[in-house]
């Protein structure tokens, strides 16, 4: 099944959680994975194990995604390192709530700079690389149902994951005369640390209520998702936002 043999993949955000399974799944089709963290560079370096420990290759990249000139120069370095890349996956993400009359200017800025802000300077970064694809790039940008409909006490986080659509749909449209394409995943609720740090039982049993599927998602059902997006069936597939929500909105 090694469909991305001879593909080099960054997974930002790819050392827990959809990131880490993102980075599994395309491990697991044949792709050099690069896992990136910004402070757990132990529980990036499991991932690499658990990787190579099933035949795999991969390597670590230590940066913060919210610095312009981190980005740069790991990117630059990553493709210097590996012989190029291939697959640009933006999943690094934070959720900071809180109800939009007591949310801080800092807690804004925080969410916006590596939400939206780090997918854009990764996707900036990385674009001369990606269109110098062996065959065709792939740029996968990981949104949220919440920035398809929003929701209370998540302004932030909903704002942020809005204009990651709007930055996949100007991506897909620059870069498709390349042969790159940009599609973006938008998880419903996935079990997460994070989800699980932000959703009470109680909560979680009247969100299965509304759920067609009867349960919550996990980051596998994600990461086959961007598997697919970053393999040779999604060749003329671009634009496009593919819901993974167990039809919570359709």
């Amino acid at each position: 099944m090694a469909v991305l043999a001879g593909k080099v993949a960054l997974v930002t955000g790819g050392s827990r959680g959809i990131g880490k399974a993102i980075a599994l799944a395309l491990a697991a089709r044949g792709a050099k994975v690069v896992v990136n963290y910004a402070s757990r560079e132990d529980a990036a370096r499991a991932v690499v194990d658990e990787i190579v420990g099933a035949g795999g290759t991969a390597a670590i990249s230590g940066f913060d995604v919210a610095s312009s000139a981190a980005v740069n120069d790991a990117i630059r370095a990553i493709g210097k390192d590996h012989g190029g890349l291939d697959i640009l996956v933006n999943n690094a993400g934070v959720a900071v709530n809180g109800l939009l009359l007591r949310f801080s200017d800092d807690q804004w800025a925080k969410v916006i700079a590596t939400n939206l802000a780090g997918a854009f300077h990764c996707t900036r970064a990385a674009a001369s690389l990606v269109m110098r694809a062996k065959t065709a790039g792939r740029i996968i940008n990981v949104t949220s149902i919440v920035g398809e409909q929003g929701n209370g006490g998540q302004a932030a986080y909903s704002a942020s994951k809005a204009g990651l659509i709007g930055l996949t749909l100007s991506t897909a449209r620059e870069l498709a005369s390349r042969g790159v394409t940009c599609n973006a995943v938008s998880p419903g609720f996935i079990a997460t640390d994070m989800t699980d740090e932000h959703l009470p039982e109680a909560a979680r049993a009247k969100l299965v209520e509304q759920i067609p599927l009867a349960r919550i998602g996990s980051a596998a059902d994600v990461a086959g998702a961007v598997a697919f997006l970053a393999g040779p069936d999604a060749g003329y597939i671009t634009g496009q936002v593919l819901r993974v929500n167990g039809g919570m909105l359709m």
